[in-house]
């Protein structure tokens, strides 16, 4: 693989796919077009197995955090991420529409051809990898806590780790040819520049928000838990941050998050609970990141979105990104199928989603796992008053 980043060979795949299909012979962008549509089959046959990869293992550990506080922090890393994405959709439908240019209409025979046409289906449709996902994720859950059988549980994680090496050694590394074929496809067509020039405020949009987020996240936390200041709260987070920035990966920085989050005033068995759960569960900088793009994809491509429609898709997007946190632009991978399905984005418009949340891949990370802290304090707000319940509960029977 290049030294490069992926980012910067993403941003060169741009414009050198932006050159090839303004300048070059018609037959060097076919060429390219066709290569990066053989790649694109590829990458849609493996929607399904990272759905079925990510959320089976990821249902299956859940129970491997002890303690009674397990449905409360699974609760509260998943209402933070639906709340984000919420507000994602409102904040992208007030500013992107402002800023997008009208959707312009490409003649059927405009754009590049392919050489040669392969399909690869997928095994499975989407929904049925999702209710495949889940019922064999409680199944494995079953099995491996309450028969002690951990054969398919072994066997799952395994099938994870074997999916996540098809993710980063073939589907990453060729995702620049993937997108400079899409690239010189749109400059063939005449609309690139028009989705060029909006990378750049999206991009300050996704990250602004973020932080944004991340002052309402501890905000929240601070008025449950007053002892933990906001801002200093937000401070000592400040390593997990800037770790994840550099590892694009929860599950990397999940040793600098948890040393991050003890100098919180939370008691250590909850943040040990929280926040290894929460590299897993809480994905609210990534649900940010996906939404605006997703909205901004549409408004460009397809028209003016919902939020009936849009809703749904955060609500799910929040399951499928299950365990994706563990590999670099696994958000967006796993996203895939739901914006295909639920959306009804194209290979055009699932190609813009990539290149665009790769570049915000690392704020979103950084924001999850920032967010894990403010988490901590509330569910330690929650299990403080849990247990004070119980001590009235106990004190009420001794009278009694």
């Amino acid at each position: 693989m290049s030294k490069l980043g992926l980012i910067p060979r993403l941003i060169i795949a741009i414009i050198l796919g932006t050159l090839i299909g303004l300048y070059f012979p018609e037959w060097v962008g076919n060429l390219l077009f066709t290569v990066s549509s053989i790649f694109g089959e590829l990458l849609f046959y493996i929607v399904p197995l990272i759905i079925l990869a990510f959320i089976i293992p990821g249902i299956a550990e859940l129970a491997e955090s002890p303690g009674k506080m397990l449905g409360a922090t699974a609760g509260v890393a998943y209402l933070s991420t639906i709340i984000a994405g919420t507000i994602a959709f409102f904040v992208a439908m007030m500013i992107i529409p402002a800023i997008a240019p009208e959707i312009v209409e490409v003649e059927e025979d405009a754009g590049l051809s392919q050489f040669i046409e392969i399909e690869i289906a997928p095994m499975m449709e989407i929904m049925t990898a999702l209710v495949t996902a889940f019922i064999f994720g409680v199944g494995v859950n079953y099995l491996k806590n309450i028969r002690g059988n951990k054969t398919l549980y072994n066997f799952m994680m395994e099938f994870r780790e074997v999916v996540r090496l098809v993710i980063q050694k073939i589907i990453i590394p060729l995702l620049p040819l993937y997108i400079a074929g899409i690239f010189a496809d749109m400059a063939a067509e005449g609309t690139v520049f028009r989705t060029i020039g909006l990378f750049a405020p999206l991009f300050a949009l996704v990250i602004g928000l973020q932080i944004l987020y991340l002052i309402l996240h501890f905000t929240v936390a601070n008025r449950l838990r007053p002892e933990n200041p906001i801002f200093g709260s937000l401070k000592q987070m400040i390593p997990a941050y800037t770790t994840a920035l550099g590892t694009v990966s929860s599950a990397a920085t999940l040793p600098v998050t948890l040393r991050s989050a003890k100098k919180l005033k939370v008691p250590d068995n909850i943040v040990d609970l929280v926040v290894p759960l929460g590299a897993t569960i809480h994905l609210a900088g990534s649900t940010i990141a996906i939404t605006i793009s997703a909205v901004t994809v549409y408004l460009l491509h397809l028209g003016t979105p919902e939020f009936t429609s849009f809703f749904p898709f955060i609500l799910m997007l929040g399951i499928v990104m299950i365990g994706a946190p563990g590999v670099p632009g696994g958000a967006v991978m796993a996203a895939l199928g739901l914006l295909s399905t639920m959306l009804g984005f194209g290979e055009t418009e699932q190609a813009l989603m990539i290149a665009i949340y790769m570049g915000q891949d690392p704020f979103g990370t950084a924001c999850n796992v920032t967010g894990d802290g403010a988490n901590s304090i509330i569910v330690s707000s929650i299990a403080k008053r849990v247990e004070g319940n119980k001590g009235k509960n106990s004190e009420t029977e001794e009278e009694a």
